[in-house]
């Protein structure tokens, strides 16, 4: 099992802004009152085209599949929420906690995936979980250690235990369980999604163990990451809230690997975090301001990874 791949799928957002609904829980979110909602959307998409560009250039080969008008969807710059691609050819569909987040599935992305000479054998299907106000969003609630066969999910609103453990028995994965909070006015919040403060890569993960108050949780999850000889580099929740955590490695131009995060989230490391990062990697970062702040999401939001087998 590869843990990276050098296809990425992206959403171009067309009528991008805050999601009211999905701000209940996200506590990154803003409004930027002084911008036009036209405004906000139009930096949004320059931000999205100089990302996907950036990550052309290291060659990386990005899927654009461009947002519809059909329905209202903020949100949908973030497709890897709803989809996952795994190696076997199939792909998993995932319920959503906002209704208009819902709206975001969409047959046809798979059909573009097709035309790129991707194998789809199989859809499994979880959406149905919605019904019964039970959620599990995708590479955003968990962390998916692919080649340890390993998942790491922070419950939370948008993380369902027994969700998650499902999935985990039908991949074949190992499921560690844990709580991440952040202080919102005073007061321990459940993150909304654990790829806000955790990245698994190849050789280290990048996580914020303050953020997790049990300290039998945050041992727990220590011995599985050294276990699977992973350096762990440690970042602050004031780091999180600059999007530190959410961060992706993908595979450029002859398979070298890069961490890809946010121009913020670069900002933020110190130079000993960044040194760390450079012994395994080079870093990719792009200014995502305008998306992070209405969003409430960052740059590994923004990338479906696609493991699916080529058609020969």
């Amino acid at each position: 099992m590869l843990q990276t791949t050098n296809t990425i799928l992206m959403i171009r957002p067309i009528n991008f802004r805050m999601n009211e609904q999905t701000a209940v829980n996200n506590y990154y979110q803003k409004t930027l009152k002084e911008l036009l909602p036209a405004t906000v959307n139009q930096k949004a998409q320059q931000e999205f085209d100089a990302f996907a560009e950036k990550l052309r250039n290291f060659g990386v080969n990005v899927v654009v599949v461009s947002d519809t008008n059909e329905f209202d969807t903020p949100d949908s710059i973030f497709p890897n929420n709803w989809i996952s691609f795994h190696e076997e050819g199939i792909v998993a569909l995932y319920p959503m906690f906002a209704e208009n987040r819902r709206l975001e599935r969409r047959e046809d992305v798979l059909v573009e995936l097709e035309k790129n000479g991707f194998l789809i054998e199989n859809i499994i299907d979880y959406t149905s979980a919605e019904e019964e106000q039970v959620f599990l969003e995708g590479t955003g609630s968990m962390i998916l250690d692919r080649e340890n066969k390993k998942a790491y999910c922070a419950l939370s609103p948008r993380a369902d235990e027994d969700l998650f453990i499902e999935f985990c028995e039908e991949f074949e994965y190992t499921p560690v369980v844990f709580t991440s909070y952040q202080t919102v006015e005073n007061k321990r919040e459940a993150i909304y999604h654990t790829n806000v403060m955790m990245c698994v890569a190849e050789t280290f993960a990048v996580i914020c163990l303050s953020s997790i108050d049990d300290k039998s949780e945050r041992k727990n999850i220590l011995k599985h990451l050294k276990e699977d000889k992973k350096q762990v580099i440690d970042i602050t929740e004031e780091q999180v809230n600059n999007f530190a955590g959410n961060m992706l490695q993908v595979k450029g131009a002859n398979d070298e690997l890069f961490l890809v995060m946010s121009q913020a989230a670069h900002d933020c490391l110190t130079q000993s975090q960044k040194s760390q990062i450079n012994r395994h990697c080079k870093i990719i970062s792009s200014s995502l301001a305008t998306i992070e702040a209405c969003g409430g999401g960052s740059a590994r939001c923004m990338m479906a990874e696609v493991f699916l087998p080529k058609v020969n």
